[in-house]
């Protein structure tokens, strides 16, 4: 399979799948366990385009312009969630409410925010779990007085885990959650032998012959492929980098390192993508990938 890297590229599968209002209306009805009327605008407000890039996030829309949810897709679960979330909800508020507004006496009505995790990695964590950003907030004991504790900001993230067999009474009521998580379970299971791109040709056929996101893998399935291949070719490179570090003051460490790096830019050259984007992936300088 000709897989194309677009360096331009920020969607991933999961934010492909659910791009649709009618989607993540069924998504966030999953989620609650509600019926969300379908009368009920669903607007999205995903972070994208240059302003942004350094702060994507996978997907943000306002239902009814009462809400505003931000979902994040995650195979590893970082302590720092709360904080990103943060920044993302105050870049959504900046895009979504006119700034000029906020200066007017009588008090401007904002959508509530609702913050979800959907998660699916290798490690074993619970069906559910709540993140706060006050963990990450520093002691002030002896700079404050008790009675003046109670804190001035709080953000709450709720984790739900949906690998395949977990949390099973959300995933029944979200044909598309469900078919993602298997999508993802075969996927995993593929790349434990297979290459990516024979990966991705393998698990978009199981999908579409098992009518699992049938519709959305005939559509979108050279996508899909370069999407997976995006992804796990620059995971690869961050075990590399984690590898290296590890090894520090090793020249056979950094020997090897050097090596891997060299290997994956050429695989990267052979399938289009740009010098610009491999040395920034690789770390490799643009003479030394000119001369690949």
């Amino acid at each position: 399979m000709c897989v194309n890297v677009n360096r331009k590229h920020k969607d991933s599968v999961f934010s492909k799948l659910f791009s649709s209002p009618e989607i993540l209306r069924e998504l966030y009805s999953a989620i609650e366990g509600i019926d969300v009327p379908k009368d009920a605008i669903v607007n999205i407000n995903t972070l994208s385009g240059v302003l942004f890039m350094k702060k994507i996030n996978d997907l943000s829309f306002t239902i009814d312009d009462r809400l505003v949810v931000l979902f994040e897709h995650q195979s590893t679960i970082s302590e720092n969630i709360p904080l990103r979330v943060l920044m993302y909800i105050a870049r959504v508020y900046e895009k979504i409410i006119d700034d000029k507004n906020i200066y007017q006496k009588r008090l401007v009505k904002i959508p509530r925010p609702e913050f979800i995790v959907l998660y699916n990695g290798k490690d074993e964590y619970p069906d559910r779990q709540t993140l706060l950003l006050s963990t990450a907030f520093k002691d002030v004991v002896g700079l404050k007085l008790p009675e003046n504790m109670a804190l001035p900001l709080e953000l709450v993230v709720h984790v739900y885990n949906i690998n395949h067999g977990r949390n099973s009474e959300i995933l029944k009521r979200s044909v598309n959650l469900n078919g993602y998580s298997i999508f993802v379970e075969k996927y995993n299971e593929y790349r434990e032998y297979l290459s990516v791109d024979e990966s991705a040709k393998k698990v978009i056929e199981y999908c579409v012959e098992h009518n699992v996101l049938k519709d959305f893998m005939e559509k979108h399935g050279s996508e899909v492929a370069n999407m997976l291949f995006e992804r796990y070719t620059i995971e690869e490179i961050a075990e590399i980098r984690a590898e290296e570090a590890r090894e520090e003051g090793l020249e056979q460490g950094r020997e090897e390192g050097r090596r891997e790096k060299l290997t994956i830019a050429r695989n990267l050259l052979a399938k289009g993508s740009t010098h610009e984007f491999v040395s920034e992936i690789t770390g490799l300088s643009l003479d030394e990938i000119t001369k690949l």
